[in-house]
């Protein structure tokens, strides 16, 4: 199991994110994900820079990390032939880092183009196309396509890496499950569901990577933890279509209004014991999740970094070495 870092575009600007990824890698952190919207949730998460910018100095920032979208909408915003050409520069800039996570977006960030906002089935079709036209262009050949939503042509990416990035596929419905085991190399979600793996399973995924995003809310007292995840990350505890229907963020910041903090903490873990951040990510590996990326909520990312690599990471990294190199490190720790 590998151990992410969350890079919330919707909560900082574009300095703050790229200071995030070197200092998570400087931690211990394997990969990050990077969110990429055009509006934030809510007024109060107050950014929302645009991502390829971003990962461009990311790349410059960090040696090791791998970075990925999560996830980038290539239907309506972003024309698929557009995300191919930053993709495979992003690829170009971090050789074998980068990955592209794709989904079916929010209207809060589709909107805003005027293209209207199709349904749930629609997006998805449009989805597995848009996946096609990716597919076609990083060939690195003179295309054409004249699909039922996208037109490509006479395109040519020029500047093209050896391999193509990987894609994960966002899943949190059936469908967009199988879409992630047949098109995929990925799938990525936001619930611990191991029905939904399943169904990647069967569709081609058995072996490929999943990928899961478990919020968490450091802080050195519980109860500002517990408050900062409330006002901050409200959605944590919302359900529903809520979440890809609402068009501006002041309709999300009406929704939450309502929610308490215990609501967001079932599903946030707040707070600074070490056993119940370890206990959340064991509990995905159990589910059957290979890659766990924590966001954490709010403010208080140095303190959450250090945390981190000070009481979580290292006992992961024990747990991944063999009986007897796990015992050893054990006892050299303890005559520190």
């Amino acid at each position: 199991m590998k151990l992410g870092y969350k890079l919330s575009s919707e909560e900082f600007g574009p300095v703050q994110l790229v200071e995030q990824a070197a200092r998570a890698e400087a931690a211990g952190f394997e990969f990050a994900l990077i969110s990429d919207h055009f509006h934030p949730w809510t007024d109060r998460q107050g950014q929302s820079p645009f991502v390829w910018s971003v990962i461009g100095a990311i790349a410059r920032a960090t040696t090791r990390l791998r970075v990925g979208t999560a996830v980038t909408c290539p239907i309506l915003r972003q024309h698929p032939a557009i995300v191919a050409q930053a993709a495979a520069t992003c690829a170009l800039l971090m050789p074998g880092r980068f990955f592209l996570g794709l989904g079916t977006g929010e209207n809060l960030n589709e909107h805003v183009v005027g293209r209207g906002w199709p349904s749930g089935d629609v997006r998805l079709e449009m989805l597995a196309e848009a996946i096609d036209v990716l597919t076609l262009l990083w060939s690195g050949k003179s295309v054409s396509h004249h699909g039922r939503h996208f037109v490509v042509e006479d395109a040519r990416i020029y500047s093209m890496p050896a391999e193509p990035p990987s894609l994960m596929i966002a899943a949190s419905r059936p469908r967009a499950a199988e879409l992630a085991g047949r098109a995929g190399d990925a799938i990525i979600n936001t619930d611990v569901s191991p029905q939904l793996l399943g169904r990647f399973d069967r569709a081609g995924g058995s072996g490929k990577p999943r990928y899961v995003e478990l919020g968490v809310c450091w802080a050195k007292d519980g109860r500002r933890a517990r408050k900062t995840a409330r006002e901050i990350w409200g959605l944590a505890a919302s359900a529903g279509p809520l979440m890809t229907e609402l068009p501006l963020p002041e309709h999300f910041e009406a929704a939450f209004a309502q929610i308490s903090e215990e609501q967001v903490a079932e599903k946030v873990v707040c707070g600074p014991d070490p056993r119940a951040h370890l206990g959340a990510i064991r509990n995905a590996q159990r589910a059957g999740y290979t890659h766990v990326c924590i966001h954490q909520v709010g403010a208080e990312q140095a303190g959450f970094l250090d945390f981190y690599e000070e009481e979580i990471l290292p006992h992961l990294r024990d747990e991944r070495r063999p009986p007897r190199a796990a015992a050893r490190s054990r006892r050299l720790a303890a005559r520190a």
